[in-house]
This record gives structure tokens, sequence and C-alpha cells, in this order.
């Protein structure tokens, strides 16, 4: 480890030297995050009110509907667990109810926000030579403080502000928007203190994000059963200003304490520790490499195990939910034109409780996906931190060493995969009393998303390939291929435009046929992006 021997500012006792340098440093952010930034905030604070606010209307246009729906929702552990409680049946708080998921997604952006101008460029040397000039030793950390907790201010706005251009009472719209920012800034908090524990990003961003999935767990069983546990997650105070619902204002007191406790340890620890370092101590390696590092692949595995194990878990828990959630869903949706029609878009039958099931294996092969897409993301990853250089240099060719970072792409899903689907088959078919019966359909669903996520994979190898320095622009495409999927058929969107999207195209089991022509097609086009972008990587020189 380097270490800087100049002293930092602050050593000058001089405390405002300390935030030195801390405008131009938000500049920097701001440039270097001016198209990720910017689509998060326009995802969660204008895409998702539109969804919401846009279609509940149409799709519940009676108070009775709202009513019955209010009442089923309210009757099902599962669906409070995964969304949070639904306090009344008026048409604001039905409509965001769902968006209740939103306080656990941007906890999700602010982390990766925070860490990727924070531990990343200390891990990346950046923040070394930027130290070595005239910057304050805060300058960049209050940088990135700054820069998510300003887009969550603004996200929360945006939301606030459709949401009342909708006809929904004020209140409500501005309570909503306000419990989403302060969601934003709690785990831009956490992010920042996370950021000060560990030596590089990835198990900063590991700590950061169990965070975020133990609170998860506490406001799902506190909602869904033991009360008082909803109390110790931000994201159940955020679901406890009740929006709609008589508003609980001096909720966002625990917020505002939690925010500032994390920041000011955040702070604390940093001046505590040297540039580079981390307060947890890295775990010294064995002398010598074992037999399952003795070729690309094993080196592969031991990269990716970590992150595959949480996957699997995490769809693991996703499909106990869906699968739980999915028997009396007829009861809670009603029998509305609008929602047959969703569900036959979207779940391929009119069948509720199959198109849901249909529905839920969708989403958990979009959610693969993600994993897919970040395990292809490694090939740029390594090369940038010019970890392929020596590796490709032995005998281990280009593409045996991208190989062995696709065989996790590819395959890794599908094991993810198969976990869910027997967790769904199990739940639903317990609810129905046919757990045989619903097995081989619902893994099959599951793993019929494979060519789609196949799809990302190829992709985003094709864009390391070609264009490595766009690489990342991947994560822009799955935005798109998601939003496509969900919004299209609420949207009214062109049949061309709802074609883009590869998951829409495959059979939706259980509740329709098997159709073998678009799981070959979409296979076969997988193949060839993959087969493209390694050609490309093999002929173009290394970043």
């Amino acid at each position: 480890m380097i270490t800087i021997s100049a002293p930092y500012p602050h050593d000058t006792g001089r405390m405002g030297a300390d935030f030195a340098g801390t405008r131009q440093l938000l500049r920097l952010c701001l440039r270097r995050d001016r198209i990720v930034l910017p689509l998060w905030v326009l995802i969660l604070g204008v895409l998702m009110p539109m969804t919401y606010a846009g279609s509940i209307e149409a799709v519940y246009p009676t108070t009775a509907d709202l009513a019955k729906f209010a009442a089923a929702t309210a009757a099902s552990p599962a669906q409070i667990a995964m969304y949070g409680p639904i306090f009344n049946a008026s048409l604001g708080a039905v409509a965001i109810w769902k968006a209740g998921a939103l306080h656990t997604v941007i906890a999700v952006a602010v982390i990766l926000t925070v860490v990727r101008h924070t531990r990343a460029e200390e891990e990346a040397g950046r923040a070394e030579l930027i130290a070595s000039t005239s910057i304050g030793r805060y300058a960049g950390l209050t940088a990135a403080l700054a820069l998510t907790a300003g887009a969550s201010v603004v996200t929360g706005a945006s939301f606030g502000l459709v949401l009342y251009l909708y006809n929904l009472p004020p209140a409500g719209s501005v309570g909503f928007g306000s419990a989403l920012a302060a969601s934003g800034l709690v785990y831009t908090g956490v992010a920042a203190v996370a950021a000060q524990l560990t030596t590089s990003a990835r198990p900063a961003r590991g700590i950061a994000l169990g965070t975020v999935g133990v609170f998860f767990a506490l406001r799902a069983v506190g909602d869904a059963g033991s009360g008082p546990l909803s109390w110790l997650s931000p994201q159940g105070w955020s679901l406890q200003l009740r929006p709609f619902a008589d508003e609980r204002w001096w909720v966002l007191l625990l917020h505002v304490a939690a925010t500032a406790a994390t920041i000011a340890t955040a702070y604390m620890l940093l001046r505590r520790r040297d540039l580079g370092g981390g307060l947890i101590a890295e775990r010294p390696g064995e002398k010598t490499a074992g037999p399952t590092l003795a070729g690309p692949v094993g080196l592969a595995w031991r990269m990716h195990r970590g992150t595959l194990l949480a996957w699997s878990i995490a769809l693991l828990l996703y499909g106990l939910l869906f699968g739980s959630a999915a028997h009396g869903l007829g009861n809670q949706l009603g029998d509305s034109q609008t929602i047959g029609n969703v569900l036959a878009r979207l779940g391929g039958t009119t069948t509720i409780e199959d198109a849901f099931v249909a529905l839920a294996l969708t989403m958990l092969g979009i959610a693969a996906s993600a994993y897919a897409i970040s395990a292809t993301l490694r090939l740029h990853y390594e090369e940038t931190a010019h970890r392929a250089e020596p590796v490709i240099a032995g005998q281990v060719g280009r593409i045996r060493w991208a190989s062995s970072h696709l065989l996790f792409a590819a395959l890794g899903p599908a094991v993810a995969l198969v976990i869910a689907g027997l967790a769904v088959a199990v739940t639903y078919g317990a609810a129905v009393g046919d757990v045989a019966g619903t097995l081989p359909a619902t893994v099959g669903g599951a793993l019929v998303q494979l060519p789609a996520i196949w799809i990302c994979v190829g992709v985003t190898m094709a864009l390391f390939g070609w264009l490595p320095r766009i690489t990342p622009a991947a994560w822009a495409i799955y935005v798109a291929f998601l939003l496509i999927f969900t919004v299209g058929s609420l949207a009214d969107l062109p049949p061309w435009v709802l074609d883009l999207e590869p998951f829409g195209h495959l059979p939706k089991l259980p509740g329709a046929a098997f159709t073998p022509a678009p799981v070959m097609w979409e296979t076969l086009i997988a193949v060839a992006l993959i087969v493209a972008g390694a050609l490309g990587f093999r002929r173009r020189d290394l970043r």
C-alpha cells in the first residue's frame, strides 16, 4: 500500500482547509455521472410515478374496486411483506402501494453512487493523485455526499410533483416524495460508512447492500407479522409516514437523525485511517495457490462464487414471496378488463394465477439478467484494473480467459433460476395442494428465461469486444429492456417498440403452451453476439 507522506490540509489546524476543493470535485463527479445519475433519477422520480399513478385509475375505476383491492391486499401477508402495508382504500394509497419497493431501490442506487466516488477512487489510485494537490482530506467524501444527497432530493421532489400532477392530494404527494428522498439520504450515510471500512470497492458495496437486505427483512417480517420490527428499518420508517393516510410527518425526524449519525461516523472514520486503507484489515492469502486456482476457470470461480451465492439467495427469497402471493390473487385484482389485457400481454394467459406465476418467473429472469451482466462486466473490470494483462501474457489466451468468466455469466443464472423456480413451485403448489403438478411447468418457466438472459450477456460482450470504453452502457440497455417490458403495455407503446426487449417473446409457462421457435431464435442471437464480442476482443488492443 502506498501512503502519501505529505500532510493533509487538516493537519495544519485550519478546519476549513479539510474541505478545500469540494466544489471542483463535485463538478468532476457530476461530469463522470452525467449519464448514469440522470438516468436513475429520471426512472425513479418521473417514469415510476407516471406508471403507478397513470394506470391505477384505469385499472380500478370505482370506489368499490379500490376497496376490494385494499381488502384483499391487507389479507395477504406475502404481498405485505413484499411491498408494505396498505393503509386505506383511497386512490392515492392504492396507487403508491407497490411503490413502497422504491425505498429499497433508491437505497441500492445511492450506495453504488457513493462507493463509486469514494472507495473505488481510492482503490484505483486516483484519489491519491488528487490528495497530493491542495484538495482537502474531506473534499472527496463531501462531494460524493453532496452529489448523492442532491440526487435523492431531486428524485423525491420529482416523484411528489408527478403524483400531484395526476390530481392526487398534495399532502400525500409531498409525503411520499419526502419519504423517498429521506430513504436515499439515510443510505447515503450508510454507504459513506461502508466506504471507510474496507480497502476495495467490492466488499464496501457488499457491506452496504447487505445492510439494505437486513433492513428490508426486518421491515418485511415486521409488516407481515411482528409490527415493532418495522421501526428498526429505514424502509419501515418511510412506509410508516403513511402518505395519503393521515401523514405522520414526525417520522422524517428518524431519517434525519440516522442520516446525521451515519455521515458524522463516516467523517470520524475517515479522519482515523490512512488514504487507501480501511478499518477492516485485509486478510493475507495462502503462500501457494490451491488446486482450485490451477486454471482460469478456477480463478473465475473464486471471483464469482460469492456473488452467485448472494444472487441465488436473493432469488430464492423472492421466489418464496411470489409463490406464496399467487394463490387467491383473483380476489385482489378483480375482473377489470384492463387487468385482463395486461395479464394477457405479460403472463400469456387470462387465467389470473397462472399469469401471475408466469409474470413472476419472467421478473425473476429479468433480475437474473442483472447478475449475468455483472458477471460479464467482470471482464471489463479486470482489464481496466490491469489484472487481465498478466494472465493473458502467459499461456492463457484471450478467448480462454474471457470464456472462463462467460461460463459463470451464462450458467450462473441457470443455477439461481432453478432454485427460485423450485421455491415458487413449492410455495404455490402447497397453496393449491398440488406441488408435484406445478413443479415441472414452474421450473420450466424459470429456465425458459435463459435465452433472454444470454442476449443480455451477448450485448455486454459485444460492447466489451468492440466498444470497450462504453461497456458499462450495458446497464442502460438492460434498464431499457426492463422499462419496455413493465411499462410498455400500460403506456400503449407501438408493437415494434415492445418487440425490442427479449423477455416478452418467450413462452409464458405455466399458463401458455411451449413454443420452441422464440427460444431457438433468441439463443442463436445470443450466441452470435457473444462470438462477435469475442472476435472484437481478440482483434483489439488491451486498454
